[in-house]
């Protein structure tokens, strides 16, 4: 029982200590109808680590769909400012991808970089937009660049 109290009293600590926000990319939803669903904790005013999970939900007969299926990908946010409401950010991510790519599957790896830009209002509602590019580095059956763009709103907690 003490262990159970313990986990508990640490995971509710840690949730007190630092900023946390949940966001999903409208952009992605509404223009190539993929969701991407992001979570980022905040080290410090200056810095911040998150992940985001891509589903892709266009039929791959379509014009323009991305060549991912599913991308998880954990990035690191730098903030060049520390304004309440809007701040200028670069990220390093290093995202896992896998889809289909000339009539061939693949998983592979990227890394890359991205720059943006996020508005925070004062009643915790967020706005960030940024977009990037990485490159995956270990299959021959992927492709060589990896895009990494959106529009995401959501929640400061």
């Amino acid at each position: 029982m003490k262990k159970y109290i313990l986990l508990f009293t640490l995971f509710v600590g840690s949730l007190g200590f630092a900023q946390q926000e949940i966001k999903i990319d409208i952009a992605d939803a509404l223009v190539i109808r993929s969701l991407e669903f992001s979570y980022e904790k905040y080290l410090t005013d200056e810095s911040s680590i998150g992940i985001s999970a891509l589903f892709n939900l266009a039929k791959e007969d379509v014009t323009f769909r991305y060549n991912e299926n599913m991308m998880i990908t954990p990035y690191y946010r730098h903030y060049f400012t520390t304004n309440e409401q809007w701040n200028f950010f670069g990220e390093g991510f290093m995202g896992v991808n896998s889809g289909n790519y000339r009539g061939t599957k693949y998983t592979d790896g990227a890394l890359g970089l991205a720059i943006g830009t996020k508005y925070i209002a004062s009643g915790g509602l967020v706005i960030d937009f940024y977009g990037g590019l990485g490159r995956n580095l270990f299959g021959s059956n992927s492709p060589v660049l990896v895009p990494r763009a959106g529009l995401n709103i959501g929640w400061r907690f």
